[in-house]
């Protein structure tokens, strides 16, 4: 009797051994949440030599940036190489952006040329106030072209709409009052940033252009020459 119970008591300590083991392979383990967090915070798939020149040069601006990866929604509506700004740089310091999403990288890089050489410049020598914060309607939309069947640029994030300008003194200019209602130094700042952008984006649609550009400047990555 007491071999037969000694050959049960290893029987039943091999079972929950094997138990044991059992449960543990059915709770979630690490490397599943370790895939899922590199899927998450992975880095954008368009990691070519074209793309790490554009997001060297935008360090070298200045700008604070993040890359975003890679997202394609569908109905020809996707944001490659994009990035998000979240200040750009000026002659005297930096300045904010507000309503601002993803960017294609080219397109911040010119943006970000505008801004500090174009707006904060024209900003201190007609206003006489630098520039502070740069306010837009956003850049990515899944929109076509007005009246047309044709995707907008906005539905690759090239292109951006900026709609106003705040001073460091507290004024704000904005395309919607003080194109044509503003002080005669307002509307010229207005129209001086309006010709630096042509010369810098490939397509520039303001208020003279039509009534859905009144209230906003309407720049767009390309290599077109198309200002109005």
């Amino acid at each position: 009797m007491t071999g037969q119970n000694s050959a049960m008591h290893k029987l039943a300590l091999m079972t929950f051994a094997a138990l044991s083991l059992s449960a543990c392979g059915a709770v979630p383990g690490s490397r599943n949440v370790d895939r899922t967090t590199t899927t998450q915070t992975a880095l954008p798939a368009q990691q070519n030599a074209e793309t790490r020149q554009c997001l060297a040069q935008l360090g070298d601006s200045g700008t604070r940036y993040s890359p975003l990866p890679d997202r394609y929604y569908g109905n020809g509506c996707a944001t490659r190489n994009t990035v998000q700004l979240s200040a750009l740089r000026g002659d005297r310091g930096d300045f904010d952006l507000s309503n601002l999403g993803p960017v294609a990288c080219p397109l911040a890089n010119k943006f970000a040329s505008w801004a500090r050489y174009g707006v904060d410049r024209a900003a201190r020598q007609i206003l006489g106030s630098e520039l502070a914060r740069i306010e837009t309607m956003g850049s990515y939309s899944c929109r076509n072209v007005a009246g047309s069947t044709r995707r907008s640029a906005h539905s690759r994030a090239e292109a951006i709409d900026v709609s106003a300008f705040v001073l460091a003194d507290g004024r704000r200019i904005t395309l919607s009052s003080d194109w044509d209602g503003g002080t005669r130094e307002e509307r010229e700042f207005l129209r001086i940033i309006h010709r630096s952008a042509c010369k810098r984006f490939g397509t520039v649609l303001g208020p003279d252009y039509n009534q859905a550009h009144k209230d906003h400047f309407h720049l767009e990555q390309g290599d077109g020459s198309f200002c109005r």
